[in-house]
């Protein structure tokens, strides 16, 4: 099985940064994106940052600009660097990982429990 663990969030005052934390560890051959999503009370889960194996990423149109994603393949692990937050961006944000387990199974996509990120105004 494959587990992710995010790390990071809490508090913050608008304008301000945060950085979120994100490791996959477990039966793991490969992993071939890994990405952030959030989901503010009262509405549908979205994409905040993908990046794929390659280093290529994409984001939501609301985070470019003052959004990082980075990842660093050989702990697994996927970042989030946020600067001038906003009221808007409070929610729980999940990190999820598309993985191969082995050479010949395709990927399978797992999520993180998931971090709470509140700013403050």
């Amino acid at each position: 099985q494959v587990q992710l663990v995010e790390s990071g969030g809490g508090l913050v005052q608008a304008g301000g940064s945060a950085r979120l934390s994100c490791a996959a560890s477990g039966s793991i051959f490969s992993i071939n994106a890994m990405g952030w999503y959030r989901q503010a009370p009262g509405k549908q889960r979205e994409l905040v940052a993908r990046i794929i194996s390659d280093g290529s990423t994409n984001y939501a149109d609301a985070v470019k600009g003052r959004f990082t994603i980075s990842r660093e393949n050989a702990k697994n692990t996927v970042y989030l660097q946020m600067y001038s937050l906003e009221p808007e961006d409070t929610a729980v944000y999940y990190c999820n990982a598309d993985v191969q387990i082995t050479e010949l199974r395709a990927a399978n996509r797992y999520w993180g429990q998931g971090t709470q990120v509140t700013v403050s105004s």
